[in-house]
């Protein structure tokens, strides 16, 4: 399995992850242990990992990821979204705020790719047009400003 596929694999169970930690609030420690036992294939250490990243990082920055999603709609509440496609544009932002490794188009174009397979027909042109503003509109949370040669920012 390449790793392209590796990280579109986690991207799926961080989605199924952070929609059943909302539909049932329990400890989210509890409810990711609970979901690789309840896998039918273990997935490698690589999966796990990316998709756990996912998962707590998206937790751990919700509310400015809400934040974030609720300026980019525009008269829309994030509440009103379905489950599984707020949770992709969550995932996603997160990805595209604080994950410096990982480009803003992929980023997007996962998201999209979850939204054509989780969700409904429209939910791909919703969610691209949405990550999409996100993208060209704040600035990434991660330091990888490029170093000139002195150790002084590039540019």
């Amino acid at each position: 399995m390449n790793k392209i596929r590796k990280r579109t694999r986690a991207r799926e169970c961080a989605l199924q992850i952070l929609y059943q930690h909302e539909m049932n609030p329990a400890p989210l420690e509890s409810i990711i242990e609970r979901f690789w036992k309840e896998e039918a294939v273990l997935p490698e250490d690589e999966v796990r990992s990316f998709a756990e990243k996912i998962v707590s990082g998206t937790v751990e920055h919700l509310g400015e990821i809400d934040g974030v999603i609720s300026k980019a709609v525009e008269n829309w509440e994030i509440t009103r979204m379905a489950v599984i496609d707020r949770n992709i544009l969550r995932s996603s932002t997160y990805e595209i705020l604080f994950l410096s490794e990982i480009p803003p188009k992929v980023a997007i174009n996962e998201g999209v790719n979850l939204a054509k397979k989780f969700s409904q027909i429209e939910s791909g042109k919703f969610v691209n047009g949405i990550l999409d503003k996100i993208a060209h509109t704040e600035k990434p949370r991660y330091e990888s400003s490029p170093k000139g040669p002195l150790g002084e920012p590039a540019g």
